[in-house]
């Protein structure tokens, strides 16, 4: 299946990220407040000679968590060991992540909500006593088992906090909301990111491609990659306005950055259930979507812009909308 461009979640032809990220703290672009307070708490950590504590970041797809989890472990001068929710689904998987810490490591486990309950109950006494217990069953005997583990940070991230139990989210010491970013913050990295993969971009053509990646650096360096394409295959050494339109327009993507499931979204919400308000279900039988799609991928940005809203009775559509698809109130062109 052909992978969505606009897809903020990683996808599989997303590997060239790892060589575009930054560093450190002062090459990451955007996020001034929590790079500010990071900062502080690293430094005051090494003073300290402690791990630092515990950090849960949180917000949408592709805007830096997995880059800042990496960070830290460098600004700490430590290994970092990665790990995800989902992989993480008996004591043993998480007892083989543990046992590899050193002092002072990082563990960054992703999508940090879709760990199993009793796994998150074995995580409690590894976050505050750095122990685990486990019970191990042989012969048809149980016995405990007390691990004792090095002192380490925990990064979380997760898109969706909310799904976090309150006992786990009480257990991080510096929590982050990560935002949106704006549209300089994305000239900057979309021309950085031209330095690192060494093909230049013209400035105009750098805030083209950030006025389309839907806020999101990770779609901003996809849509990048995809453009330095039309651009090798062209002959051409450098990447042009003329050229960035006439990419962006061939791989469907309009000047708000919404993409063909969004305008069949936002067409199938107006013109079949006249703006609503409608069910995300009902919408999403109409066009064919699953609804995890049309909730974690098309209607988080929607709303964001002001396309359309939520109430209690359904999705409705803003007038925001209906202007872009140029159809008036009654259902007509304007």
């Amino acid at each position: 299946m052909e992978e969505n461009v606009l897809e903020a979640k990683e996808l599989s032809s997303d590997s060239f990220e790892t060589n575009i990220r930054p560093q450190s703290l002062s090459e990451y672009v955007g996020q001034e407040e929590i790079t500010s307070n990071l900062k502080v708490f690293i430094e005051a950590s090494k003073i300290r000679n402690e791990s630092l504590d515990h950090v849960l970041l949180y917000g949408p797809p592709g805007l830096g968590k997995t880059t800042l989890a990496h960070i830290i472990a460098n600004e700490l001068g430590v290994n970092i060991k990665t790990a995800s929710g989902p992989s993480i689904e008996k004591s043993g998987d998480l007892a083989a992540v543990l046992s590899t810490l050193e002092p002072g490591d990082v563990l960054f486990i992703d999508e940090i909500h879709r760990m199993p309950k009793f796994i998150e109950e074995i995580l409690y006494p590894a976050m505050e006593d750095f122990e685990m217990d486990l019970v191990l069953n042989s012969d048809g005997k149980s016995r405990n088992i007390k691990i004792d583990l090095p002192p380490f940070t925990l990064v979380g991230a997760t898109t969706r906090a909310g799904d976090i139990s309150s006992p786990l989210r009480d257990r991080f010491g510096i929590i982050s909301k990560l935002q949106y970013y704006s549209l300089e913050e994305l000239k900057v990295i979309v021309l950085r990111t031209s330095r690192v993969l060494e093909m230049p971009i013209e400035e105009d053509a750098a805030r083209l491609i950030a006025g389309r990646c839907r806020k999101t650096p990770r779609i901003a360096n996809r849509l990048f990659k995809r453009v330095r394409d039309f651009a090798l295959v062209n002959h051409s050494d450098k990447i042009t306005l003329e050229l960035c339109n006439s990419s962006l327009a061939k791989l469907k993507v309009d000047e708000y950055g919404l993409d063909s499931i969004d305008i069949e979204y936002l067409t199938s919400l107006i013109t079949k259930f006249n703006g609503g308000p409608v069910g995300v279900e009902t919408i999403a039988t109409s066009i064919g979507e699953e609804v995890s799609t049309i909730e974690d991928v098309v209607e988080p940005f929607l709303l964001q812009e002001g396309f359309i809203k939520r109430t209690p009775r359904g999705r409705v559509a803003e007038e925001k909308a209906y202007a872009h698809l140029k159809i008036s109130h009654n259902g007509t062109l304007f």
